[in-house]
């Protein structure tokens, strides 16, 4: 019969642990941080209500507080009355969506994310120059939609390394890869790997299309990954990087992982037998929801907290030039750079 000392013992062992490996960088980047602000500034400066069109970023947290503020979500830019103020999201938008705003005399403020317009100029100079261009990325979302719409007739769409083997090209000679930005870097690279044992001309984009945000994120998960029992991504199922960020971890040795937007989401019995529980959020979750995640185990005995620091980030991003300008004519600064200030989105 187990005396009671040993009981004590063994549940204060137990105790000790637990603990959490926590992700560095992780959350907001620079692109999500620019298109948060440029709402945000946006009901300052010109008064709910604000139209958005499409979600701003991929965060149920996010859309929510700023709904409360007064931003008006819609789908397509036939929703917004015309003459209205209209914020095109972080995931760009095809030129087609352009020229429908300009026909509804809609005041237009674009924040999709630089990295995004980067590959979206790519595909229109390569398509310029006629080449095919083989999009790595998956059918519907916003963000291929928009890249796809800049020439719409040289791309094709690779959605895995699986359809690598079979998509077919008309100019093998003259073709090029290109990808949506927040894609796992490991099954990019496989996909293009594949491309090109079929079509060995295949040429590379002038730089990396995987945002640094992305690929600094996973990298993380990677370190973490090995030590963890269970991983917790912090961030929203249409959200594709953190989607990723849970594959990425059980592909690299995690046992157990879980997306959630919130901490009340977490089910109690993911935590049986978990020593080390692996805490990160994508690339448009404030932090707040990752202090809540933190506070929730940390009820459960998981106190201990190491920070896994994989990168350091400092890039930031100017305003959108249309919303610097108007602030700068109503004399609040040029407002060229953004960093988020502590609050409920941050």
């Amino acid at each position: 019969m187990t005396s009671p000392a040993t009981t004590e013992t063994d549940q204060a062992a137990a105790e000790h642990s637990k603990r959490v490996l926590l992700a560095a960088p992780r959350g907001y980047c620079a692109g999500v941080d620019r298109a948060v602000v440029t709402v945000e500034k946006s009901l300052d400066l010109y008064g709910p209500p604000v139209y958005v069109r499409k979600q701003i970023v991929h965060n149920k947290h996010v859309v929510a507080t700023l709904e409360k503020r007064g931003a008006i979500f819609v789908e397509e830019t036939d929703e917004v009355p015309e003459g209205a103020t209209v914020i095109f999201s972080a995931h760009g938008i095809a030129p087609e969506v352009r020229e429908q705003a300009k026909a509804l005399s809609l005041k237009t403020i674009d924040a999709t994310c630089p990295l995004v317009t980067k590959v979206h100029r790519e595909a229109t100079r390569f398509a310029s120059d006629e080449y095919d261009i083989l999009l790595i990325g998956h059918e519907g979302h916003e963000e291929v939609v928009g890249t796809a719409g800049e020439a719409p007739d040289n791309i094709i769409l690779v959605q895995s390394p699986e359809h690598a083997d079979t998509v077919e090209v008309q100019h093998p000679d003259k073709l090029v890869w290109l990808s949506q930005t927040t894609l796992s870097v490991d099954e990019t690279m496989e996909t293009v790997r594949r491309l090109k044992e079929r079509f060995p001309n295949l040429q590379d984009p002038p730089s990396d299309d995987i945002c640094y945000a992305t690929q600094n994120r996973q990298h993380a998960v990677k370190q973490m990954a090995p030590r963890t029992d269970l991983m917790l991504v912090v961030g929203s199922r249409n959200s594709s990087n953190s989607v990723r960020l849970v594959e990425v971890a059980l592909e690299h040795g995690a046992r157990d992982g879980h997306l959630v937007d919130y901490a009340d989401e977490i089910e109690d019995s993911w935590l049986d037998g978990v020593s080390t529980i692996g805490v990160t959020s994508g690339a448009s979750v404030p932090e707040i929801l990752v202090r809540d995640v933190l506070g929730y185990l940390a009820e459960r005995g998981y106190a201990d907290v190491e920070t896994i620091t994989a990168a350091e980030e400092s890039l930031l991003f100017a305003l959108p030039t249309e919303l610097r300008r108007d602030l700068k004519a109503r004399g609040q600064g040029d407002s060229a750079q953004v960093r988020h200030d502590a609050g409920s989105l941050h």
